[in-house]
Parts: structure tokens; C-alpha cells; sequence
């Protein structure tokens, strides 16, 4: 069993502290927690009877952790995937939420292991997960960081928006596509070439 404390330690170290970008959907955020998310579980930080930016201004590495652990990982059902699974997909749920179940779901399904892309973990999508890494241990991991990088680069297309997440400013991968690839073998890793054909129609 991963130590799923560390991973999601780990998350919170590479998510930053407070910003509050008009580009990202999320609104204000704090060691990767939003605004909506503190909402959505009904979470007072400062006990003021509003949850409002103060409350993620307050928000503390210590409480994401567990918001992470609570909300990210259990509650999902993250913890019945294969364990060389848990990291990456509880990685990404943080960033995309039931958008990261989805992208497994299609990739299985793309594999041959069929389940329904409705973005929730059940013993269908359990069984496709199993199925898919005892009939490919080694690649399965860097097919799900891949398929993360499409989806990023894919968001970006659609939301100009968002193209500073995933192209920096000097024209390098930005900070979507380096996270996508922490989690890819280095072998899979694009090429500062490769990168910059794929965002060039981004202008």
C-alpha cells in the first residue's frame, strides 16, 4: 500500500499557496483547495459563518492534507484502483476533479476493458482498472500520464484562457504539462520541439 499521506503531502507541496487567477476556473485557491471545493464540503476555516477568500487565505498545509485524504482519495474510491494507479489519479482528481476518473475511464475502454465514462469509481471501472495492469504492469501508468497531457494540451485548444497553464512564457511546457509528466517515465517526457509543434497553433 502507498503511503497516501506523503502523496497527498506531496500535492500540496507541488500546488503552491494562495493565488486567486481570474483565468482559472477554480477561483481562489490554497494548497490546490478552491474556493468551491471549501463550499461544496461546507468548511468555515476561520468559523465566521461565511466561507468566503479569508477562509482560503486561512487555510492551512495541515487541513489540505486531510481534505485530500477525506474528500480526494476515500470518498472517491481512489483507494480500490491498483495501487500503481492511486498516485496519479488521486493527483489529478485535486487538479481536475471527476474529469480524472473519465480520462481512465476511456483510456480502459480504448485498452479493451470497457466501462462507462461517467466519472465515478465503481466495481466496473475497479475490474477494468485490474484487468488493464495485470495485461499491461508496465505501461499502464505512463498511458494514463499521457492521456492527463492530452487533456491538458485539449483544454487549452478549446480555452485560450487556459493556454498559460499549459505553455509557459518563454514558450516552454507549462505548469499542466510538468505535472502531467511527473508522473510519465522520462522515455514519454515531449521534447522542447515536440512541445512547441503541438501549442504552435495557439499562435
Amino acid at each position: 500500500m502507498p503511503d497516501v499521506r506523503q502523496i497527498a503531502e506531496e500535492i500540496v507541496g507541488r500546488e503552491g499557496g494562495f493565488v486567486n487567477d481570474p483565468d482559472d476556473p477554480g477561483g481562489a485557491t490554497n494548497h490546490g483547495v478552491t474556493i468551491h471545493t471549501l463550499r461544496r464540503l461546507g468548511i468555515d476555516v476561520n468559523r465566521d459563518t461565511r466561507i468566503d477568500v479569508a477562509d482560503v487565505k486561512a487555510l492551512t498545509r495541515r487541513q489540505a492534507v486531510e481534505i485530500y485524504l477525506e474528500h480526494y482519495y476515500k470518498r472517491p474510491g481512489i483507494a480500490a484502483l491498483p495501487e500503481v494507479l492511486q498516485a496519479t489519479v488521486l493527483d489529478m482528481y485535486v487538479n481536475a476533479g471527476g474529469n480524472a476518473v473519465k480520462i481512465l475511464q476511456r483510456l480502459l475502454t480504448d485498452m479493451g476493458f470497457p466501462c462507462d465514462p461517467d466519472g465515478q469509481i465503481g466495481p466496473q471501472t475497479i475490474r477494468a482498472a485490474q484487468m488493464a495492469q495485470e495485461a499491461a504492469p508496465a505501461h499502464l501508468v505512463d498511458a494514463y500520464g499521457i492521456a492527463r497531457r492530452n487533456y491538458y494540451y485539449t483544454l487549452a485548444d478549446r480555452r485560450p484562457a487556459s493556454r498559460k497553464f499549459a505553455r509557459a512564457r518563454d514558450g516552454g511546457k507549462g505548469g499542466w504539462i510538468k505535472r502531467a509528466e511527473e508522473f510519465i517515465s522520462p522515455r514519454y517526457h515531449l521534447t522542447p520541439a515536440q512541445h512547441a509543434a503541438r501549442v504552435a497553433s495557439w499562435g
